[in-house]
């Protein structure tokens, strides 16, 4: 047994543990940041988030998409299956740069989703497996009892994979999400020029979550090989 060898990838794990809590906690700091700081400046046009993705959304033809509030901080998302776009209070009721950023993104979604966007209907068709998947990491301590730490180091590996491959495809929906609703504000005159800093520093913080999130998975997946090592050797 080499003991230095163990006492190196164990300071690995330490540090990779570290390394992946920083960049998450960076990337929520930078979007409540800007969160913070746009949610409490009007957009120029007085537009509330919900008369934003109705604008958008009649300008597609997308009449049959509806626009509802939710409860929650930051709770917006698109559902595919029932055509909504779904706003937080704040987000659905405000006038603010935020709420006006956040709004045409979820559009983009529901545009996404007219146009069948591929790595859209891909994450849709990977969401059941993903979900498998995870469902089983639940069984992962009675898999360690009857198969030993190997058997628990070898399912959390495999819970990740799955999580990071579903990761993977949502970067590609999540930017061009953000890029659609940039090209839809500019093009419906939607944004001004004193406006424009303030969504697109919005749209940037919001897709760098999920580059975090992609990040935070490899660097944990890494730590779990060198614990699974570490355990073999």
């Amino acid at each position: 047994m080499n003991y230095m060898t163990i006492g190196y990838e164990n300071i690995m794990t330490i540090f990779l543990a570290v390394i992946g809590m920083l960049v998450v906690i960076t990337a929520q700091i930078g979007i409540s940041s800007n969160y913070s700081k746009y949610k409490n400046r009007k957009n120029s046009q007085n537009l509330s988030g919900q008369e934003v993705a109705r604008k958008i959304l009649d300008q597609h033809g997308l009449k049959d998409v509806h626009v509802v509030s939710v409860s929650g901080n930051l709770t917006d998302h698109y559902d595919p299956t029932r055509k909504v776009v779904k706003l937080s209070s704040d987000i659905f009721n405000g006038t603010t740069i935020a709420a006006m950023a956040v709004a045409a993104h979820e559009v983009g979604h529901a545009i996404q989703d007219q146009e069948n966007y591929s790595f859209m209907r891909i994450r849709s068709g990977l969401v059941p497996f993903v979900n498998f998947v995870t469902y089983l990491g639940y069984f992962s301590i009675l898999i360690s009892l009857i198969a030993g730490m190997t058997g628990y180091f070898m399912m959390g590996i495999l819970v990740l994979l799955a999580t990071l491959l579903f990761q993977f495809i949502t970067l590609p929906v999540e930017f061009d999400a953000s890029k659609r609703a940039q090209i839809e504000l500019d093009k419906m005159n939607l944004v001004s020029s004193e406006d424009q800093e303030g969504i697109h520093n919005m749209l940037r913080s919001a897709a760098m979550t999920y580059v975090a999130s992609v990040i935070s998975s490899l660097l944990s997946l890494l730590r779990l090989i060198l614990m699974f090592r570490d355990r073999d050797d």
